[in-house]
């Protein structure tokens, strides 16, 4: 049994990539990063795949999965809040090219885990997935160009995580609905910047258009309060660093925050949530300080001592999570 052969977990997909880069001299993988996120990071989409063969790919599994995982796990902990009694029995990771996304989708319904197809354009990024997968998930690996034209079987769940920057403008819109048509839930996400929010937002307004409602981040289906050009919603999921991460970038802390901005958005009414903490709390003597977008817009809440048990979950609160926690009052207000 391979290292892969247990339950999917950030643990289990660590083990599952240390082995990758064996046999890559570590400035080879490095500069294989290395130019690859500067072709990520660049403006023009593409119309051919990035990844270009084993090497590549390995030595961007091993940098880039444990950050997309902990990205999609954050999303899909907000989801199953929003719907805790709903579980899908088919899921579609589209541009899912090694599977962070699967796996993340795998460990969230751990018990009885969907069925999932994987669809990437890239085959040497379908193969090492499928190899890392082996014994862990129940997937297939399936060839398939992602853009305007792709078509989608029905299903419980799509994912769409760091693909949308990758394709047109037309071919997002084309996207999004497909995924829409055929889908219960899409969950989409983004890198945790202006642009990839805006992509958010705009992927986000024709989920609610094709009649879904926003399960996550946000506490209504409105239009974002948060004005263009000011600000942008995202989030933060803490990773662990390998030591590729440190030679790529030079760091010394064993974690990096990876910051995503997303949306969940269902078929079925979620659970409402009241306000969603936008900010990592701010922790101050005797109070707790929150920013908040909630059902009237964003705000603020300064959560104090003498709001009692309320108190202890705002110094315990994470960014992402919803407010006020449920059945939960203002004791001493």
């Amino acid at each position: 049994m391979n290292a892969a052969a247990s339950a999917p977990s950030a643990d289990s997909l660590r083990a599952a990539l240390a082995g990758l880069l064996d046999g890559l001299p570590p400035r080879q993988a490095a500069q294989a990063v290395e130019r690859l996120i500067a072709n990520y990071r660049g403006t023009t989409p593409t119309d051919a795949p990035v990844l270009r063969d084993r090497s590549d790919v390995a030595a961007y599994a091993a940098y880039r999965m444990p950050a997309t995982f902990e990205a999609v796990r954050g999303t899909l902990d907000a989801l199953r809040a929003a719907a805790p009694d709903w579980a899908p029995r088919t899921h579609t990771d589209v541009g899912g090219g090694t599977g962070a996304a699967s796996w993340a989708v795998a460990e969230a319904w751990g018990d009885e885990p969907p069925r999932t197809t994987v669809l990437d354009w890239a085959e040497p990024a379908l193969a090492l997935g499928r190899e890392l997968a082996a014994g862990a998930l129940d997937a297939e690996w399936r060839t398939a160009r992602i853009g305007g034209a792709l078509k989608l079987a029905d299903t419980d769940l799509v994912t769409v995580s760091y693909v949308l920057k990758e394709l047109t403008a037309a071919d997002r819109t084309a996207l999004v609905k497909e995924a829409a048509r055929a889908a219960q839930t899409v969950v989409i996400v983004e890198p945790g910047t202006p642009d990839g929010y805006e992509r958010i937002i705009a992927a986000r307004t024709l989920l609610v258009e094709a009649g879904f409602t926003v399960a996550a981040p946000c506490p209504h289906s409105g239009a974002c309060p948060i004005e263009p050009g000011k600000d942008w919603c995202h989030f933060s999921a803490r990773v662990s660093r390998s030591s590729l991460h440190r030679q790529v970038k030079g760091g010394s802390l064993p974690y990096e925050d990876e910051k995503y901005s997303y949306v969940a958005a269902t078929r079925f009414p979620p659970a409402p949530t009241v306000s969603r903490i936008t900010r990592r709390p701010q922790i101050r003597k005797g109070l707790v300080l929150l920013e908040l977008c909630g059902r009237d817009g964003l705000a603020r809440d300064t959560v104090t001592k003498r709001h009692g048990p309320l108190y202890k979950q705002a110094r315990d609160a994470e960014w992402g999570d919803s407010w006020p926690p449920e059945d939960e009052g203002r004791a001493g207000s």
